[in-house]
């Protein structure tokens, strides 16, 4: 698995604070003979020109949802939030009860790609990697085949062991926060009814929700929490 390294990349907190302020697009990906000039988390301002040379592909996500640029030409970012993009922004980060749901995976359309989590906050299965959350106390397991009931076993660096049950037709499922506490830094292994390893996450608790696109690509990228920038820049490019 590639992870986003963490690295002093400049996160625009105010963005966090001041949701009705402009803010820049920000590369979620690059490669290319440009990808040193628009490294991951560069920020890029509405109207600036992108110039790219043969063989170089920047994505972009910025209130409009992701847009990936290829080279070689000059292109510009335009202004404007997207109406679609900023509902399923709103949607993908909104906190929820920890009732479990038995639907809400999202596709990428009709038999095109896997499976996608509903929410940025919920903790995958199929990923191991550092987990960004918002609400420790409100952490669920997400699954995307749900065809049968299931049982996990949580185990933590220095804490208690706990275990998350799915029923049929279940696709979330709420943490067992009793006996296997989340605090920030956090290492779980979940394995399953077998004891065998399924993953390896490590909680990274954010101050604060995120309250546009750009922000939440930031801060996910600034933590290392690939996984979500990746389900984040999907989930927008979908709706773009």
């Amino acid at each position: 698995m590639s992870w986003v390294k963490s690295g002093s990349i400049a996160v625009a907190l105010c963005a966090l604070a001041l949701p009705g302020m402009a803010a820049a697009g920000i590369v979620v990906a690059s490669s290319g003979p440009s990808a040193r000039q628009y490294p991951v988390g560069k920020k890029i301002d509405d109207g600036a020109a992108i110039t790219l040379q043969t063989g170089d592909s920047v994505t972009v996500l910025d209130q409009r949802g992701t847009r990936v640029l290829r080279g070689p030409g000059t292109m510009a970012l335009g202004k404007g939030a997207s109406p679609a993009t900023s509902s399923v922004f709103a949607a993908l980060t909104r906190q929820r009860s920890t009732a479990r749901v038995r639907t809400g995976a999202v596709r990428n359309g009709p038999g095109s790609g896997p499976v996608r989590s509903p929410n940025l906050w919920y903790v995958d299965l199929a990923a191991s990697g550092p987990v960004c959350v918002v609400d420790p106390a409100n952490i669920r397991l997400w699954r995307a085949d749900a065809a049968a009931k299931a049982n996990y076993g949580l185990s933590g660096d220095g804490a208690g062991k706990g275990t998350v049950s799915f029923a049929a037709g279940d696709m979330v499922a709420p943490w067992d926060a009793a006996r296997a506490p989340v605090r920030d830094g956090a290492s779980y292994a979940i394995t399953d009814a077998a004891g065998k390893p399924v993953a390896q996450v490590r909680f990274v608790v954010l101050s604060a929700l995120p309250a546009t696109s750009e922000a939440a690509a930031a801060a996910l990228i600034e933590k290392g929490c690939q996984t979500q920038l990746d389900l984040l820049a999907a989930s927008l490019t979908a709706a773009g």
